[in-house]
């Protein structure tokens, strides 16, 4: 993997905006605009580097289902969601209920040693318009010629017909909470309406705060009092669990299919590091994890079972202490081994790395100047030093997100 120098486009802000990402500009606290899209570089992977981290990411998924079955058991305690969420996630993981996407981050330095796991991103994962439609066009723009580890787009297509498939349902609420001010989960929530329409369904938007009840029914309705049979919610489950409707959700049969579905609080937990590293001790993609305390760790990084965006994080390490603010903690910790981020020319790369359906399916790398991947990373895109294969100079069916 080589970070290697780019001429940005004429006109790359529109062109990105144009694609659905409307939220790389922040605004500082002291007048200065940051940009969480940077085109001035680009990574670069080889094929067999390419395949050896989707074997990674692929083992790492099932190893992970593993993990949340013995989550599920309480044997590591209620991991911050109580006990009545454990057992509805239990009783969904039991039934299969379906699963679309999910997005690892693992650091890895192109030096041949294993990709390390950081965390799952496996119930409201975002990054997935930069990912998988704006740095494709990138690529169509400045190196058509190339390959790009992306076939992201194409697999939430298909997941989504197998799961209309599956279930026989042919209509799809999207709900996203419209407090995230930024627009990225607005944003997020139309592109999964773009990918799911592709696939047959018809969707309709919603935001979570209209997403009501009613008792002649029985079920969650919208405001048109139209039932909801199957929803994608770009919400966390702990924090639906804790709405006033969160009682409601304990009623299975009552219940639309959520997508994500309620077994994934198993593994968007930071426990689920511990958990792994319980049953599979040493394996060379993980690094050590405890639940309450560092337990033998010396340098550790300490992660809120329900953080997100490297909220409250603190990193205990030689040369190193550091504490991120937030608002996350009380539902409990993880600590984890602490292992430096990769050091290019001062910019420090985490790998998303994309899973649909079990199988690794594309790449997004977001970088940051410190120790932790927060609010204020920057994304870059990526291509394979292999040529494009034919499908892609074709054409594509990415342009499109409904708004």
């Amino acid at each position: 993997m080589k970070r290697l120098a780019s001429e940005p486009r004429q006109g790359w802000k529109q062109k990105i905006e144009e694609q659905g990402l409307v939220f790389s500009s922040t605004t500082m606290d002291d007048g200065r605009r940051i940009e969480y899209w940077n085109e001035s570089a680009y990574y670069e992977f080889t094929m067999d580097e390419v395949e050896t981290l989707e074997l990674a990411a692929e083992e790492m998924h099932r190893m992970c289902l593993e993990a949340a079955k013995f989550l599920a058991t309480g044997a590591m305690g209620s991991i911050g969601i109580g006990p009545q969420a454990l057992e509805l996630a239990a009783e969904s993981l039991q039934a299969g209920d379906v699963d679309v996407y999910g997005r690892f981050d693992f650091i890895y330095d192109g030096q041949g040693g294993p990709a390390k796991m950081l965390e799952y991103n496996a119930d409201t994962p975002t990054g997935l318009i930069e990912a998988a439609v704006a740095q494709w066009f990138w690529l169509q723009d400045v190196h058509p010629e190339k390959d790009q580890w992306n076939g992201i787009h194409e697999a939430l297509i298909r997941q989504w017909k197998k799961f209309q498939y599956r279930t026989g349902m042919s209509t799809l609420h999207v709900a996203h909470s419209e407090v995230e001010e930024s627009g990225e989960d607005w944003m997020t929530a139309a592109y999964m309406r773009d990918v799911a329409s592709q696939a047959g369904w018809t969707t309709i938007g919603i935001n979570m705060s209209d997403i009501g009840w009613d008792p002649n029914l029985n079920r969650f309705v919208d405001l048109d009092n139209f039932m909801i049979s199957t929803i994608f919610k770009l919400y966390p489950w702990e924090l639906m669990m804790k709405e006033e409707f969160g009682p409601r959700l304990l009623e299975r049969a009552h219940n639309p299919r959520w997508v994500e579905p309620a077994w994934k609080m198993l593994l968007s937990n930071k426990a689920l590091l511990a958990a792994l590293w319980h049953l599979y001790p040493n394996h060379p993609n993980l690094l050590p994890a405890y639940l309450t305390d560092p337990g033998p760790l010396k340098e550790w990084v300490a992660k809120p079972l329900h953080g997100r965006e490297g909220d409250n994080i603190r990193i205990h390490a030689e040369g190193l202490t550091l504490e991120q603010p937030g608002g996350y903690g009380r539902e409990g910790w993880c600590y984890q081994q602490y292992h430096p981020l990769p050091d290019f020319d001062g910019n420090r790369p985490v790998l998303g790395l994309w899973v649909v359906d079990g199988e690794s399916v594309g790449c997004g790398i977001r970088e940051s100047d410190g120790p932790v991947t927060d609010y204020f990373c920057r994304f870059v895109p990526n291509t394979i030093d292999a040529p494009a294969p034919l499908s892609a100079v074709a054409g594509s069916t990415k342009a499109g997100i409904i708004l």
